[in-house]
């Protein structure tokens, strides 16, 4: 029988010829993405012999290795050596990390159907996706672009039936308990339900990714005037700031 991998159970599985994946859970869990982060962040320090690369996502940990400088069941002790060493779930998030404070407009073509489904009026929820503070789980599907979250269970809305066929860059849109702020324009199954002028992938920046797995963000209510303002004074940033944490 295949046991479930947990944050408590990881599981450790051979990935192609050079690949090993550490999964916490196979679905979206705090416990477990926190884990994956702190675990991730542990890797990178020890580096086992032939580990050249590291990622994670929303509840695991991939490693790329050098087969000719180790192989799965090598790296796999090491690997099961380190998951024993602690609680991953429990163990502080990585140093360095920033707080996000974009400013937003939560005036999208979806909001009314994403709160009908959250089983909120269209305010509250904008309401309450203003006022939510999100951690960054992952960033993939597209260059820079960060799944974030969770919100609350009553968020566990599905994705739409069919693509909106381009959300515009700096799109905030949701479903499965997740917020993005899309990097570019996009073709989207999820739900815009507002807009900033953050821009989470800059080609030829001197930091192209601004957000990292890991950092935390929250919204600050702005008009669509004022929004239009910090856009033309701050094209990638849309006036958004980062701090510290602590």
């Amino acid at each position: 029988m295949t046991m479930t991998a947990t944050a408590a159970h990881p599981q450790i599985v051979p990935m192609g010829l050079a690949g090993l994946l550490v999964r916490f859970s196979g679905r979206l869990d705090d416990g477990a993405n926190r884990a994956a982060l702190a675990f991730r962040a542990a890797l990178e320090e020890a580096r086992p012999e032939g580990v050249e690369e590291t990622v994670s996502s929303l509840g695991s940990v991939f490693l790329r290795f050098d087969p000719g400088a180790t192989g799965h069941a090598l790296l796999s002790e090491r690997v099961a050596a380190l998951l024993r060493a602690r609680d991953w779930s429990a163990t502080p998030l990585p140093a360095g990390r920033r707080l996000w404070t974009v400013p937003a407009v939560f005036d999208g073509p979806d909001l009314a159907a994403a709160a009908s489904l959250a089983g909120l009026s269209p305010a509250a929820a904008a309401e309450e996706l203003a006022a939510a503070r999100v951690r960054v789980l992952s960033i993939g599907f597209a260059p820079g672009l960060p799944y974030m979250g969770p919100l609350p269970g009553h968020w566990d809305i599905p994705r739409q039936t069919a693509l909106t066929p381009v959300a515009p860059a700096g799109a905030i849109v949701v479903a499965v308990r997740q917020l993005i702020i899309f990097p570019t324009a996009t073709p989207t199954g999820w739900r815009q339900a507002g807009r900033t002028g953050f821009r989470a992938f800059r080609p030829g920046a001197a930091e192209p990714f601004p957000l990292k797995a890991g950092d935390e963000l929250r919204f600050r209510l702005v008009t669509g005037r004022e929004l239009d303002a910090l856009i033309a004074a701050d094209p990638a940033g849309g006036g958004a700031v980062a701090e510290a944490i602590a």
